[in-house]
């Protein structure tokens, strides 16, 4: 029954890193690689729609971000062309509906904190061009749009770039993704907003005392707008104690934003990123420590997309009604892009 259950759903993970492996291989390489060491694990996971991220690694700001903004970019356009019959770049609901209905995987590509544009706002159209339509203004640290978790202690919001940003972001149809972004530039996001945001891969602070995650008082906000909060499986982000980094407590978290915000504004971010982290060449990722978190922490069985009917599984274990986990899994993601890229 789990298993029928999870085949039938709209599964949506609305945050792999997959792009910064792929993107790491020669050009002629970018589809095949995708196809053989990718493409099998979204399968397995029963992913039918998935949000690709371009992040940027510190290497390569900030002289490079926006080159590799682009070679990222066109890294995930030639993936896509390069296997066809498995999956699409979609840009508006019709693709992504097209797309499921064909059995293919519906990819949409994200930008997350934008250090390739910064106070270039006008570039944001262009990126949009090329077929992003999720994007965030900030990562752990300050950004000339934002200041993002990791300095809370400012109490900084938007800069004037970073509200331009929002607007224009707003006039292209591009989905505001708070994941990451300081409390204060959250609140500030929440007070413009005319249109719903999302949180790519947020979990709950309330079980977890973390700067990354959100608050119950972010979490009634983002689905006051009518957005989704998707729940981060990065095992540091769920608990404190190593031992306590289980699929108990990532349903945990799940449950909670689900009673906070409502069962139709929360979504799985799962962010899997050790495979990507392991797989980078060095000098990259050794010894990687994001503000006292080690991101090769997982939870056991679901450090990559082939586990997610785990997630299914557990949550009707508990007792969680099918149509609500329909809507947890990806539904709501499913409905939230259709009406915000229609």
């Amino acid at each position: 029954m789990t298993l029928s259950l999870h085949r039938r759903a709209v599964v949506a993970d609305t945050h792999n890193d997959l792009l910064m492996a792929v993107s790491a291989r020669p050009p002629e390489q970018w589809a095949a690689f995708f196809r053989q060491r990718w493409l099998p694990q979204l399968v397995d996971g029963g992913v039918n729609l998935q949000i690709l991220p371009v992040f940027i690694d510190d290497q390569y700001r900030p002289e490079g971000a926006l080159r590799q903004t682009l070679r990222m970019i066109e890294c995930a356009h030639v993936l896509a062309e390069g296997n066809p019959d498995h999956v699409r770049i979609c840009l508006d609901a019709a693709d992504i509906d097209r797309t499921l209905d064909e059995g293919k995987i519906a990819l949409v590509i994200a930008l997350e904190s934008m250090p390739g544009i910064d106070a270039d706002v006008e570039l944001i159209s262009t990126v949009h061009r090329l077929g992003v339509r999720v994007a965030s203004i900030a990562h752990f640290g300050r950004t000339p749009l934002a200041d993002g978790s990791g300095e809370d202690a400012t109490g900084s919001g938007l800069t004037s770039h970073g509200v331009a940003a929002l607007q224009e972001m707003e006039r292209l149809g591009i989905v505001f993704d708070i994941s990451h972004l300081g409390a204060s530039g959250v609140a500030h996001v929440l007070e413009l907003a005319t249109r719903p945001v999302m949180a790519t891969h947020s979990s709950a602070r309330a079980l977890r005392d973390h700067h990354r995650n959100l608050t119950d008082d972010q979490l009634r906000g983002v689905a006051a707008t009518g957005g989704v909060i998707c729940v981060n499986f990065l095992a540091p982000f769920l608990a404190e104690r190593e031992e306590d980094m289980t699929l108990d407590r990532l349903l945990d978290h799940i449950e909670h934003i689900a009673s906070v915000a409502g069962i139709d504004h929360v979504g799985l971010g799962p962010d899997f990123i050790r495979e990507v982290m392991d797989d980078l060449t060095p000098p990259c990722c050794e010894g990687v420590n994001a503000r006292g978190v080690n991101p090769r922490l997982a939870v056991a069985g679901l450090e990559g997309p082939s586990g997610l009917p785990m997630v299914t599984e557990g949550l009707l274990a508990r007792g969680v009604p099918e149509k609500d986990v329909l809507k947890i899994v990806g539904g709501n993601v499913h409905r939230f892009l259709g009406e915000r890229l229609a």
